[in-house]
């Protein structure tokens, strides 16, 4: 429709509400407002109105205005708690300075609609242009108890930094990251992602979720809010439970159970390789045959390692590497005497095992010399000595428990 069309039959556009959903409670807890607009018998969606740069920011504005008073009125009217997502983009916000939005949600805070039910969405992209402006203002609805999301977060990782400083109370992470990256690409996007939110204590919010391994994938990387059409599709009425397309927690009571399975079956590898070791811990003899004794571990680690090696408590390499390639080990005695106290987590798990006798298994990393994805199995041959174990990508990806 024209635009003019539009702002001269505000009668004809009315809010849709698609539901949020809570990783605590399992249930709806607030709602993102869209629009849409009567052309005959069919209500489209004004998506395009909205993304159209021809269209001036002042109409968007007064049609986002209409969207909001409606919804806000209906929300009270209804008795409908939880909170109520607005998008705005940064020119919309800049006009006026933000006062008329801020006006309308101060006379709707006398009415009973509290300030800190409204969460402001905000794209990445809009860091680009004036952002000092822009956080100036988005600081000051935030003196007011409103909270701020930020929209398709990972968009463009230069933005880390100023979404640092913002420190908003949400995250939006689009689903179909997962269809857009690699394996290894989004895997690392979430590490960043999930960190950045531990850091400013911003909860992740996964949209556009369409089936149940998005769901799972919101769920296993951190997930506080849920959103999308394999959980409910934006509708007119504020139903809240009644509108979920799925049971909510007999999905995640399956993620659990698969979860616990997983943990079950990756600590019995780790027990298992720990056993392995104590079986031989009688054979060893100082750090002048260490060699040896990792050379007489070789044939029990046959299938899950590729190398092997000894460290004392400093990180200095006591042994050569037994490295095997081509299905034979070979012997690098020129790796004795490197220090490998760098590497991040080496000093602390060393006092862990040092502390509770026991061995530890890395998380997934990228190994420097292979560049495939391995972890580390490491066990205390005393309060001194170290054994450090790399299980091959190829044992990992066979053993589902290991990957995660």
């Amino acid at each position: 429709m024209d635009p003019l069309d539009i702002l001269d039959n505000l009668d004809d556009i009315k809010p849709v509400y698609q539901p949020i959903v809570s990783a605590i409670r399992h249930t709806v807890v607030g709602y993102e407002v869209l629009g849409r607009c009567r052309n005959e018998d069919e209500w489209e969606s004004l998506g395009p109105f909205f993304h159209d740069q021809d269209v001036p920011e002042e109409f968007k504005v007064e049609v986002d205005q209409h969207l909001l008073h409606i919804a806000l009125t209906e929300m009270l009217e209804a008795g409908i708690d939880g909170y109520l997502f607005i998008n705005r983009n940064a020119k919309q916000l800049m006009i006026n300075d933000g006062e008329d939005l801020l006006q309308l949600l101060l006379d709707f805070e006398e009415k009973g609609f509290a300030m800190n039910r409204i969460v402001i969405e905000v794209t990445e992209h809009d860091f680009d242009e004036a952002f000092e402006n822009l956080n100036h203002l988005l600081l000051y609805y935030k003196t007011f108890g409103i909270q701020i999301a930020v929209d398709h977060v990972g968009a463009k990782s230069s933005n880390i930094d100023r979404i640092r400083q913002l420190e908003p109370h949400i995250l939006k992470i689009d689903t179909n990251i997962i269809r857009r990256q690699k394996a290894d690409g989004f895997q690392d996007i979430m590490h960043s992602l999930s960190m950045l939110a531990r850091r400013i204590g911003a909860a992740l919010l996964f949209e556009n979720i369409e089936d149940n391994f998005q769901l799972h994938f919101a769920w296993k990387h951190g997930g506080r809010f849920y959103q999308g059409y394999y959980l409910a599709k934006p509708g007119f009425a504020l139903d809240g439970q009644s509108v979920l397309a799925v049971n909510v927690t007999d999905k995640i009571s399956e993620y659990i159970q698969r979860e616990k399975q997983l943990v079950e079956q990756r600590l019995h590898h780790v027990l298992n390789w720990e056993q392995k070791v104590k079986n031989l811990l009688p054979f060893w003899e100082g750090t002048k045959k260490a060699d040896s004794f990792i050379e007489g571990l070789t044939n029990d680690f046959e299938e899950e390692s590729f190398r092997m090696f000894i460290c004392d408590s400093d990180g200095h390499q006591i042994s050569s590497n037994f490295r095997k390639r081509e299905g034979q080990w070979e012997i690098e005695p020129d790796k004795k005497g490197s220090n490998w106290a760098f590497r991040p987590y080496f000093l602390e798990n060393t006092m862990q095992m040092k502390t509770w006798s026991r061995g530890i298994l890395s998380e997934i990393y990228s190994d420097i010399e292979t560049r495939e994805m391995i972890r580390t199995f490491s066990f205390p041959l005393t309060e001194e000595y170290f054994l450090f174990i790399d299980i091959r990508y190829a044992f990992i990806f066979e053993n589902e428990s290991l990957l995660i």
